[in-house]
């Protein structure tokens, strides 16, 4: 097959008069004439024009919304408005028909909701395609943020025995029968008979196995899949998601909100500066998708201000019990406009709480630290005050937390004393208080879920909308 020239190159370098081949999916065909092509490398289309009266009259039928056709002609400065060059096409060849009677995707404005039926399918609209554009430029810079310092890259088990979180929503993995499986003695699922003779699930972070690889490299990070069985139905929550979790060696929780604020800056001024077109897009839809909200919902910013907020402010950073104070003593909790009144210190932040520090009191991103240590995971390091834990929470604009993450519990005897107050059994985490014992030193580090940062930076409304094929309750389709 003759070499193809992508799209995103021929509106790049603008190369008149010369002959090229380019290959694509038809978006629109007006007037037997006008094909609007677009291959998928950029939001915009190149208008390859045909001379319908040579053509045959079959092939030209053929051309229809969805078919995947290739187009061999001449680049010529564009006469119409909207594009700067256009082809003169010499040859059409048509791969693959599109059925308009059957096509889902016919050239006109469809629901997400209708579009997440056709996941499938979604790829080839301009907002997913700006979208999953975008996906790819954030999930390079992240991996080249990490590589440019010396990061090891670290593939963390996806099948595990333990629960890093302590939440207990996981998915059992299992080859025994659903239906009558074998028993002890005692009654219960005899797992020793199991593809690894013990309880395994899907894993729900890889924070603890980094820690060990941080703990002999220095400096690693995970970039995968994890997974939550929350039956959670709302915009925020996935059963299937990607997680980004640095581990740092001698690291404390002021290195841990530098590194997070750098790398958030890093890839969020990556994007900015190589998906300008498809951030403009998506920022003009959004703004359209704003208009139907009522104006108390509405965002004060727009998508490109937003991203140009983050990068451009330093992050705030203050203490959960000072955050405490502002909300409050804040109007929207002494007119009882919040959903989850604050009444008291331990109370678990909620996103409206998050978006109001954000968004209405400081108007910049948020770091909060030292979190109640009954809100928080066993492995974060316990302060002096034996009450609270050297955690953070990065808040976002729009979203919320962003990142969450913590200076680890280094000392062998505090750490025990945690897992025992929330009831985890030492021999089942022996490989993690092993790294204790030898050659432990002070750690630290954060999970990132991939999801909502590109939820974030794409402005999409609904998480589902930013990964492939979301899984959620009652939906593991395609």
């Amino acid at each position: 097959m003759a070499k193809r020239t992508k799209i995103k190159q021929l509106l790049a370098t603008t190369p008149i008069g010369q002959s090229v081949l380019v290959q694509g999916w038809v978006r629109t065909f007006r007037n037997n004439q006008f094909i609007a092509l677009n291959d998928g490398s950029t939001i915009d289309n190149l208008q390859v024009v045909v001379d319908f009266e040579s053509m045959d009259q079959e092939q030209l039928k053929r051309i229809t919304t969805g078919a995947a056709i290739g187009a061999q002609g001449t680049i010529v400065a564009s006469q119409g408005k909207g594009q700067t060059i256009e082809m003169k096409a010499e040859r059409i060849t048509i791969y693959g028909d599109a059925d308009p009677e059957t096509y889902p995707l016919q050239p006109k404005r469809h629901s997400m909701e209708f579009l997440r039926e056709i996941a499938h399918l979604r790829f080839k609209t301009s907002t997913f395609g700006a979208v999953f554009r975008v996906r790819h430029a954030l999930a390079f810079a992240i991996h080249q943020f990490f590589n440019d310092r010396g990061f090891v890259y670290m593939h963390t088990p996806i099948i595990t025995a333990s629960d890093a979180e302590g939440a207990g929503e996981m998915f059992r993995v299992s080859t025994l029968p659903a239906i009558n499986p074998p028993l002890t003695p005692e009654g219960k699922v005899d797992y020793k008979q199991d593809f690894f003779e013990r309880e395994t699930n899907l894993t729900v972070s890889g924070q603890l196995e980094a820690e060990l690889g941080a703990l002999a490299f220095g400096e690693v990070y995970t970039f995968g899949p994890t997974f939550r069985a929350e039956n959670s139905n709302t915009s925020r929550h996935l059963a299937e998601f990607w997680m980004i979790e640095p581990e740092v060696a001698f690291a404390d929780l002021e290195d841990n909100m530098n590194l997070a604020e750098d790398m958030l800056n890093s890839v969020i001024r990556y994007v900015l500066e190589n998906c300008r077109e498809d951030l403009e897009f998506l920022d003009k839809r959004l703004a359209e998708e704003e208009k139907s909200k009522p104006q108390n919902e509405r965002s004060e910013m727009g998508l490109l201000e937003k991203l140009e907020f983050v990068i451009n402010n330093r992050f705030e950073r203050l203490t959960y019990t000072e955050a405490i104070d502002i909300l409050r003593n804040s109007t929207p909790n002494k007119k009882k406009k919040f959903k989850y009144l604050i009444e008291g210190w331990g109370a678990d932040l909620q996103s409206e709480h998050e978006r109001y520090l954000v968004e209405k009191h400081f108007k910049k991103p948020v770091i909060l630290t030292d979190y109640p240590k009954q809100i928080k995971a066993f492995y974060m390091r316990m302060n002096e005050d034996n009450n609270t834990v050297r955690a953070m929470d990065i808040l976002f604009p729009g979203i919320g937390e962003i990142v969450g993450g913590s200076q680890r519990e280094e000392r062998l005897d505090v750490l025990k004393a945690r897992m025992a107050e929330m009831h985890i059994p030492e021999e089942e985490l022996y490989w993690y208080l092993d790294i204790r014992r030898f050659g432990s030193c002070p750690h630290a580090g954060f999970g990132l879920g991939f999801e909502r940062l590109v939820q974030f930076v794409t402005g999409m409304s609904n998480i589902r909308d930013v990964i492939a094929f979301p899984r959620t309750p009652g939906n593991a389709s395609f």
